[in-house]
């Protein structure tokens, strides 16, 4: 099975390259926060007394708690859009007698193999990393100047033992369904999509987002004093809400284009009507699509209206040393869940218009142009952004404002307008190009070759 996945990982390298970055962004953040870690655990007590900070592993938990959860979150998305392009050679591969088990082999033999080859760059990342995060809490004060980031190993083997365990389990969740679709059907399954959202996935999905709102509760109840505590809840309640909307969002995505389909007609009545035809009825490929749009302003908005709000109250709140310690975390925990989101929608977006190939080949053979064609994937980038800006400024509000209640007693936070508008425009600036730039490529070469599925 090695030998098949490496000729799989040299014949469709592109496939595989959203899931190398997101494996080795887990590789290396997991080691970054292990070996800061590592760095408090090998410190001798006196010289983390003399810190006037909280401590490396307080500043390490509270910073890495989210960033490993969005992690795992890009990893496991990554994932599974990898395998779903494979799915036709998966069914050809099920006609010449492999069984399930064989295919499901297949797979955890691609993951371990894309994780091993990203191991050692996320590794020397993450050291790298830590090294400059522990500077930079050094030149503010929250770190002893006699601390050093270790070379010991063990972070660095926790983080691939973690990284491949998320990517095996995922694995094998979404390889058992794929191998389960009778071989036929699977040669047909991406170009269509049946049936509704199910009751289970509906019901799980409600389950998630009232316990987001629950988080949310809580955060809104710390006491002033506990404003740290208050910005974990609500960042950890906008993740919760944010898989939540992914859970439940077939759902939340035939609701909002059906209302927003009758303008879209009216101001583009060819391509308005073939988008809106085409997001109504791949409602799941549509949120799949919409979630890492949703991810990237959910939680970038989340972190900073908490961190301007916590600004304007942290004459109140803390000390100077403490106040410009919390806002540069903030702040490099904002960079860092950006890059993570920002992966996970290049991603997502690349590899679900890439695998629409066929499905424009067909509208080119009867009669859609490809200027047509690009001209509805304009329109369909549009609505994908709008979408996925609204879902994603909606869990944002909420948990921003519950942060506000625990910090000022308002819901109301601080909004850096400015700074909000920049958000929207990079997940516009991320999702129309990459939508367009991949359909460009897909829509040329000829139709009857794509239909038939000479090309990758």
């Amino acid at each position: 099975m090695l030998l098949i996945a490496l000729g799989q990982l040299r014949r469709r390298p592109a496939a595989f390259a959203g899931l190398a970055v997101a494996l080795f962004l887990a590789v290396a953040t997991l080691t970054l926060f292990g070996s800061l870690l590592a760095a408090d655990v090998t410190t001798p007590a006196s010289v983390r007394r003399a810190s006037a900070g909280p401590g490396l592993v307080v500043i390490a938990g509270a910073f890495g708690e989210i960033a490993v959860l969005v992690t795992f979150f890009v990893v496991v998305n990554a994932l599974g859009f990898a395998l779903r392009q494979q799915l036709r050679e998966l069914a050809l591969l099920r006609t010449i007698a492999a069984t399930p088990r064989q295919t499901r082999r297949l797979a955890r033999a691609q993951v371990v193999t894309v994780t091993l080859l990203t191991a050692v760059p996320g590794w020397v990342a993450g050291v790298v990393a830590a090294r400059r995060f522990l500077a930079g809490l050094q030149r503010l004060g929250a770190a002893a100047p006699e601390v050093r980031v270790p070379m010991n190993p063990l972070p660095m083997l926790v983080a691939l033992t973690a990284v491949l365990a998320v990517g095996l389990g995922a694995s094998a969740v979404a390889a058992r369904k794929i191998s389960r679709i009778a071989p036929a059907a699977a040669l047909t399954a991406s170009s269509t999509e049946h049936g509704r959202t199910g009751a289970p996935r509906l019901l799980a999905g409600i389950g998630v987002l009232a316990g987001g709102a629950l988080l949310l509760r809580l955060a809104a109840t710390r006491p002033p004093e506990q404003v740290d505590k208050a910005g974990q809840a609500a960042l950890l309640g906008s993740l919760v809400l944010l898989i939540g909307v992914a859970l439940t969002g077939p759902f939340a995505i035939r609701v909002l284009t059906a209302a927003l389909g009758a303008p879209v007609r009216a101001l583009a009545p060819g391509a308005g009507w073939l988008a809106d035809a085409n997001l109504r009825g791949y409602a799941r490929r549509l949120s799949s699509a919409v979630v890492p749009v949703a991810l990237l302003v959910g939680l970038t908005g989340t972190m900073l209206l908490m961190t301007s709000t916590a600004g304007h109250a942290a004459h109140a709140t803390a000390t100077s040393v403490t106040s410009a310690t919390d806002i540069w975390l903030r702040q490099a925990e904002l960079t860092l869940l950006a890059c993570f989101a920002a992966v996970s929608t290049l991603n997502t977006l690349v590899a679900a218009t890439a695998e629409r190939l066929r499905e424009f080949a067909l509208l080119r053979l009867v009669g859609a142009t490809r200027p047509q064609l690009l001209r509805m994937l304009t329109v369909e980038a549009v609505l994908t952004t709008v979408v996925g800006v609204l879902l994603g400024a909606t869990v944002a509000g909420a948990a921003s404002a519950a942060f506000s209640v625990a910090v000022t007693g308002s819901p109301m936070p601080s909004v850096p307008a400015i700074a909000c508008w920049y958000v929207v425009a990079g997940a516009a600036l991320l999702t129309v190009p990459a939508i367009l730039a991949t359909g460009l490529r897909a829509v040329h070469g000829p139709a009857a070759e794509l239909v038939g599925g000479g090309r990758d």
